[in-house]
């Protein structure tokens, strides 16, 4: 069996890429293909979200989006946030609030964050909830990860907050 390679072309985090793909590539093997390992693969069947990336501003599940679907988009990655060697509202949030123990569902989950925090500035906690059940943490820090949406949430909202 042969298969033919296509040639895609991409913006990933602004910065132009093209990639030899074949049909069976998904968008998370090309991203770490292209040296980015914030998104990784662990279920490999669209359940857990680590390997959450954005695509034209809408949250895909990486290991199940086919490579081919990303010719001409804007895709980001969770190491696309920081701008000006500042880490993302939402990325310091994680930080300080502890959102994390091992840190593999981390970007999956600040990504989802961010993508909530954009529609709704003021969620309640049944909704962050909500909004982050597609990604799954095994170590068990949801408190914690509700606790940093809350938090970057109010920084976002703060005055002195400049926009990214």
């Amino acid at each position: 069996m042969s298969t033919t390679s296509t040639l895609i072309q991409f913006h990933l985090n602004g910065e132009p890429v093209a990639r030899q793909v074949e049909a069976y590539h998904s968008l998370v093997e090309v991203v770490r293909d292209c040296g980015l390992h914030g998104a990784r693969e662990s279920c490999g069947q669209g359940l857990c979200g680590c390997c959450t990336v954005v695509v034209n501003g809408q949250a895909v599940t990486g290991c199940i989006f086919p490579a081919m679907h990303a010719d001409g988009a804007e895709v980001a990655t969770i190491e696309g946030l920081a701008r000006d060697g500042q880490l993302d509202p939402v990325q310091q949030a994680f930080i300080d609030a502890g959102a994390f123990q091992c840190g593999f569902c981390t970007p999956g989950f600040i990504l989802m964050a961010k993508q909530l925090l954009a529609h709704n500035p003021e969620p309640q906690d049944h909704e962050i909830r909500n909004h982050l059940a597609g990604n799954l943490c095994r170590c068990g820090a949801y408190p914690e990860i509700v606790k940093a949406v809350k938090l970057a949430a109010e920084r976002l909202r703060a005055p002195t907050h400049a926009a990214p």
